[in-house]
């Protein structure tokens, strides 16, 4: 190359009262010349030989940047393809970017993810394909720079941070820099149902599992939350006092019982609380999302546990029973179980007594089959009433001698079940059964019908 003089700069012209002075440049890049003064761009020399003695394939084959399989390059984006995007590194050709190498996200459009002249990082995966090209990977320099950052929040304990980009089974995809994986369990303090509200939410969680060989991060947002909520909780079980009654929200149903969400923390309903009457399973009584009201039995402020009762907020049956009625009484019941001592008879709603054997009849019973069978219904008299215990003793053979009906069956069988004093004397007439049955025999033995005309004996005159 010749040697090049540097133009005579032209003789500033006096300035008006008008004119404007130029603004002076400030910086320069690099090899492109310098600011003199009085801040006059002055352009760089060139000289013959400009390459300091390098040919010009050496001097190309030293601008260009060193790279191997697995380094992490920086370069701007310089292309966006819809399933490919360049990147210039400052190598021989620019490298690509697969469409599934941008983003830790599935099937995503690179124009989401990156735009021409975004500066960013890749890691190489090949120097040279097939077809020469430098393939690389934004993802996994993205994956390499966070799990250092990941490992060492772990050490400390601390926190990560990131919006959930995905519903799977079992769970949610959190995006950390990397694809970490929250368990449905520990979304929350109670499991959650339905998780796809949860998606472009930002979540905090700690991690329980970290395995960089598998590529395995497990997070727990319920650990978070229990510690961030561990003073609010403290708060709200100092407050809670038990006996006191609480609106709350069913949560969940198992088969133990209910958890009711009281508006701060989750207490549990036992089966054995939900209700003064049998039950086989929980469900059959609540329902999730049902609101009740509930009361505290117990707080365990150790363990964090609330234990809450359904059936103290309603009315006692065997207390109802028990102030309805009165030893010596008739009520109506029907038969549910037999037992080698006898049998237990229904006689209200979630109260069942016991007729002994010895009450089953006023002749010796063997087996109570031999007096009443399952799903029979009877009169009964009560004998003995236990509130304390909750147990009554009746008597069907007593019942057959009669006694005061108790109120609420008075109308209920009409005015011919008893006197007017309230004894039961049984009904005047059979069942509706009994008289269609007698009703189709008369009609087949008409002669045998009450109140039939009797046929004149041979030789006894009629009339």
């Amino acid at each position: 190359m010749s040697d090049q003089a540097t133009p005579e700069a032209a003789p500033a012209a006096a300035p008006t009262s008008t004119d404007t002075a130029e603004p002076a440049v400030s910086e320069v890049p690099a090899g492109m010349g310098s600011i003199d003064d009085e801040g006059r761009y002055v352009p760089r020399q060139v000289v013959e030989d400009d390459l300091g003695g390098l040919s010009l394939d050496d001097a190309y084959t030293a601008s260009m940047v060193e790279v191997e399989d697995g380094q992490i390059v920086e370069g701007t984006v310089v292309k966006v393809d819809r399933d490919e995007v360049l990147l210039d590194i400052g190598y021989k050709s620019e490298g690509v970017i697969p469409s599934r190498e941008l983003s830790i996200r599935n099937d995503v459009d690179p124009a989401e993810i990156v735009s021409l002249g975004d500066h960013v990082e890749a890691l190489v995966l090949q120097k040279e394909d097939k077809e020469g090209r430098l393939v690389l990977s934004k993802k996994r320099a993205q994956y390499e720079r966070a799990w250092g950052t990941i490992e060492k929040i772990k050490e400390e304990d601390g926190v990560v941070s990131g919006p959930v980009i995905e519903v799977v089974k079992g769970g949610l995809i959190l995006d950390i820099g990397l694809r970490g994986f929250l368990p449905a369990s520990l979304v929350e303090l109670r499991r959650v149902r339905d998780l796809a509200p949860y998606v472009g939410r930002s979540l905090e969680a700690k991690i329980i599992e970290l395995d960089k060989n598998r590529n395995n991060v497990v997070l727990s947002r319920r650990a978070w939350l229990e510690e961030t909520q561990k003073e609010q909780r403290e708060d709200f079980l100092a407050n809670l006092k038990p006996g006191e009654v609480r609106r709350g929200v069913v949560s969940s149903v198992v088969n133990f019982g209910a958890f009711v969400d009281l508006g701060g923390m989750d207490g549990l309903v036992h089966v054995s609380e939900l209700s003064w009457k049998h039950v086989d399973h929980p469900g059959s009584v609540v329902a999730v999302g049902d609101e009740i009201d509930v009361q505290v039995l117990e707080v365990d402020l150790d363990r964090e546990r609330i234990s809450l009762s359904l059936k103290a907020t309603q009315q006692d049956p065997w207390q109802e029973f028990a102030s309805a009625h009165q030893v010596g009484e008739l009520v109506y019941g029907r038969v549910t179980k037999l037992v080698p001592f006898g049998a237990f008879v229904q006689v209200g709603d979630g109260i069942e007594g016991l007729v002994h054997i010895s009450e089953m009849s006023a002749h010796h019973v063997d087996l109570p089959e031999q007096v009443v069978t399952p799903g029979e219904e009877l009169w009964v008299k009560i004998i003995d009433l236990d509130l304390q215990r909750r147990r009554i003793s009746l008597s069907i053979k007593q019942a057959a001698e009669g006694g005061i009906v108790a109120a609420e069956y008075q109308e209920h069988f009409g005015e011919h079940a008893y006197d007017e004093e309230g004894n039961y004397i049984g009904p005047l007439s059979e069942s509706t059964e009994a008289q269609e049955a007698w009703a189709e025999y008369y009609a087949e033995h008409p002669e045998e019908a009450p109140g039939a005309a009797e046929e004149p004996s041979e030789g006894e005159p009629a009339g």
